[in-house]
């Protein structure tokens, strides 16, 4: 998959940074219900709530990572998402 096709993805949380790469998509907690991100979403801006986020980088590989009260915003295939709180939880493979 190309990088063109892909997020830019930077996780932090107030006191250090989480998680930064590249994803095929991205799960966010959206403080409305649950919001997914492909590449050429439109834009967003939106806060989130306690819950957990899930990344799948180019090699299919899932990163979860649970997070407290925060925002995303998403333009351009950049995605930042920015909490109080957040720790990785579990990476596992999807089969192709």
């Amino acid at each position: 998959m190309s990088d063109a096709t892909l997020l830019e993805v930077n996780l932090v949380a107030a006191d250090h940074p989480v998680w930064s790469g590249k994803a095929k998509s991205a799960t966010i907690p959206a403080a409305d219900g649950v919001m997914g991100i492909l590449p050429d979403h439109e834009p967003v801006l939106t806060l989130i709530d306690a819950g957990r986020v899930v990344l799948v980088d180019a090699e299919n590989v899932r990163h979860m990572f649970e997070v407290t009260d925060g925002f995303i915003s998403f333009d351009s295939n950049r995605l930042t998402i920015a909490v109080e709180r957040g720790r990785d939880v579990v990476i596992t493979k999807d089969s192709d």
